[in-house]
């Protein structure tokens, strides 16, 4: 049997087929109660807070040799500054017809916040020091009044890629530029007073100096060698290291890509030699001492070792990139802690590159992904001392009471006896 449908009829249909399409859905209308509770969303991010003061390494109940103190990001921001302004200015015909917008440019200016920080130093003051690359500017962290300065390409210098600082007894501030090929110098009012170096540089990198013996280490990636200035007239002294050979050598003495270089107390002179995975360590004269470290994934092994820095106990502290972590280990290479790994959490990194530590054994690192510092405190070796004394403290207390307790006892004894009697 053939049905046949006529046109009028395909017009019904599907007239009929909108209205039913279109019509409200009765359990869709039904509103929640203003008193319900919604159920908590499970997609929705859960944020945590918790006081980061107490992290530390290792874990209770040993003692603590690392505290975490801050974390610095850039300017503080005032958000309710930043949001537009309540209520839209009427627009004119003359902005109608230019096309513009009354309200615009009416924010506030954006505080600066750290991109691409490098190079770490500390100033006789406490004030922390970093050469950011994105933002182009040196920002200056006074953490004691909350405040925050910036040295500014374009403005109070002309940077062509910053990479390495270090800060003198003055506060005179060392800066090397890897574009430019000098090292530059600021006073202790952030003002320029000169800039050296740029008919030797290939590429500057780390820099650090020996405030007692006067000179100024800066690493020379692109030449595989330290280059060795003195710190008050900047004439070049010597090089540590043999120039040319295009980063193939390998041999103790030689670099193949050096990133960081650290100075410690007794004016030896520390350096990662980034692309052999391992630390050389020469005396003040130059003389190769020792070296350790090799290529692996484990956390005693190196991946791609950058920034570097000695601590008053004369323990080296060295940022492993690749690995995202700070390693602390002995003068003879042995690994005695470590901290981070992948990630954004506080004691974590992404991308982390430089370390520098003050007179207040405080332990400053910086990193690129996050676009961060953070301020650790390393506990010396003294302190560890006394601190593991207070921890046995109290357990010799509660002995006291269990001392006395059988006299106590016997003191008892002896009343009972006297009542009876």
């Amino acid at each position: 049997m053939e049905i046949t449908i006529r046109p009028k009829t395909w017009v019904a249909l599907a007239g009929l087929l909108v209205m039913v399409l279109s019509a409200p859905v009765a359990d869709a209308q039904i509103k929640p109660k203003k008193n319900a509770k919604q159920a908590p969303d499970p997609f929705k991010q859960q944020r945590l807070a918790f006081d980061v003061r107490k992290l530390v390494w290792p874990n209770p109940p040993a003692v603590a040799r690392i505290k975490y103190v801050n974390l610095l990001t850039g300017e503080k921001i005032d958000w309710e500054a930043l949001q537009p302004p309540k209520g839209k200015k009427k627009q004119s015909w003359m902005d109608r017809l230019a096309g513009t917008d009354p309200d615009a440019g009416t924010l506030k200016k954006t505080p600066y916040q750290l991109i691409r920080p490098y190079g770490v130093a500390v100033d006789s003051k406490g004030r922390i020091y970093t050469a950011d690359q994105g933002v182009d500017a040196i920002f200056i962290f006074d953490a004691d009044n909350q405040k925050v300065e910036l040295i500014r390409n374009g403005y109070e210098a002309h940077f062509g890629m910053m990479n390495g600082l270090a800060v003198d007894d003055d506060d005179r501030l060392f800066v090397t530029d890897m574009k430019l090929r000098q090292v530059m110098v600021f006073d202790a009012n952030h003002k320029q007073e000169t800039a050296f170096g740029n008919e030797v540089l290939g590429r500057p990198g780390g820099i650090a100096i020996d405030r007692e013996n006067r000179f100024l280490y800066v690493v020379d990636t692109e030449k595989d060698i330290v280059d060795v200035f003195d710190a008050d007239s900047f004439k070049l002294l010597r090089h540590i290291g043999t120039p040319g050979k295009k980063h193939t050598l390998t041999a103790p003495g030689t670099f193949s890509l050096p990133s960081s270089v650290a100075v410690d107390n007794e004016g030896n002179v520390y350096v990662t030699d980034t692309l052999n995975n391992r630390i050389e360590i020469f005396d003040a004269d130059g003389n190769f001492i020792r070296m350790f470290g090799k290529n692996g994934d484990g956390v005693a092994d190196f991946t791609r070792p950058k920034g570097i820095a000695v601590d008053v106990d004369k323990n080296i502290w060295v940022i492993d990139t690749y690995q995202d972590r700070m390693k602390i280990y002995n003068q003879e290479g042995r690994l005695l802690a470590y901290v981070g790994d992948h990630g954004n959490y506080p004691g974590q990194f992404m991308a982390a590159f430089g370390v520098a530590i003050d007179k207040q054994n405080r332990v400053i690192t910086s990193e690129q992904w996050p676009g961060r510092l953070q301020v650790f405190r390393y506990v010396t070796e003294a302190e560890a001392a006394e601190a593991a004394k207070e921890q046995a403290t109290p357990v010799k207390q509660e002995e006291e009471p269990k001392k006395a307790a059988p006299a106590a006892r016997k003191a008892q004894l002896t009343q009972k006896e006297s009542a009876k009697s």
